[in-house]
């Protein structure tokens, strides 16, 4: 029974609590603050933090350096996230592939667990994947595409960046989910798999808008589906992949970018990066940024993009699973 200095002794010990969140809110940083970037200076997942570094410091009141730590498929600085002390002052600018597709990929060999070891912070915005054909291709949206494929059986083939990554995985949810069969041909980069497209070595590919724009610009290429549920606002006019057919109803496939703590890092420094991320993403110049980029901003809580993560992780696994995708030695 809840007497009522029960009552006061828990009612006294929650506002205690809320003041130690605050407290340690409020006293961090204590020192320089680093974002740890898995891939190149120049690429998405590196323009977007620093997109983020200079309102951070400003809001944080100590300097916010961005670190590229390349290699082993972006792993390498998601790795060295996942052992850091939990304060928040070593924080991961992460893809989806690092976070939520290597653990079925690599299995034993990765030398972290993202969901234990990773604490998702923000949300920074959905990548949806472009599909694209030759100019010359009778193909104008996804009905066309779907049913071209199936007056084709076997003959189609689609490009992708790699092998297991969301653009590959893009493709193979497609023939899941159409009931088609175009076979998945692996590039080593974007944009040779998207030229060879312009050129009939393949009949399409699933690329980032960032990459496919210059050719879709000259002509050469047509951009006649997204994998995103709804239309991209850079692509007003193209339809999502979901429409080409009965089957594809509910179809989405999305890269996506986004900040991670090590896990354990205090809920309240979570909380309090969670807010300046999402201050940075209602700002326009923030929205112009990240367009040139086919990023569409997407401001979620923490505990959303837990969420998020969460089922993503499981929508991976089951698309590599069902596809039997395995990684060549």
């Amino acid at each position: 029974m809840l007497t009522r200095r029960n009552f006061v002794t828990v009612a006294g010990l929650s506002l205690l609590a809320g003041s130690t969140r605050r407290a340690v809110a409020q006293a961090y940083p204590t020192q320089p603050v680093r974002i740890l970037v898995g891939y190149p200076a120049g690429g998405g997942v590196d323009i977007v933090a620093r997109l983020v570094a200079d309102p951070m410091k400003e809001a944080l009141g100590q300097p916010v350096v961005v670190e590229n730590r390349t290699g082993a498929a972006a792993m390498i600085a998601a790795n060295a996230v996942a052992k850091a002390a939990p304060d928040g002052h070593t924080l991961l600018m992460a893809a989806s592939g690092e976070v939520a597709i290597n653990h079925s990929l690599y299995k034993e060999r990765m030398t972290y667990d993202p969901a234990k070891e990773l604490t998702p912070v923000a949300m920074i915005g959905i990548v949806p994947c472009v599909v694209v054909v030759a100019a010359g291709t009778p193909v104008h949206n996804p009905r066309e595409l779907v049913a071209y494929a199936k007056a084709n059986p076997g003959k189609l083939s689609f490009s992708s960046s790699g092998v297991g990554n969301p653009q590959h995985l893009a493709g193979e949810l497609m023939n899941s989910m159409a009931g088609i069969d175009v076979l998945h041909v692996p590039y080593r980069g974007s944009a040779p798999a998207v030229t060879d497209v312009a050129t009939g070595a393949v009949t399409m590919s699933f690329s980032s808008l960032a990459v496919a724009l210059p050719l879709i610009q000259a002509g050469k290429i047509r951009a006649v589906a997204v994998t995103s549920l709804d239309k991209m606002p850079q692509l007003p006019d193209v339809e999502p992949l979901q429409s080409g057919s009965p089957g594809l109803k509910g179809y989405e496939l999305l890269n996506w970018f986004g900040m991670f703590a090590t896990a354990g890092t205090p809920s309240a420094v979570v909380d309090r990066l969670n807010g300046i991320v999402g201050k940075v993403l209602t700002e326009p110049k923030t929205a112009q940024t990240l367009t040139v980029q086919g990023i569409v901003p997407r401001n979620m809580s923490a505990a959303q993009f837990q969420a998020f993560v969460a089922s993503d992780t499981k929508k991976f696994a089951a698309i590599i699973d069902k596809a039997k995708i395995k990684l060549p030695n």
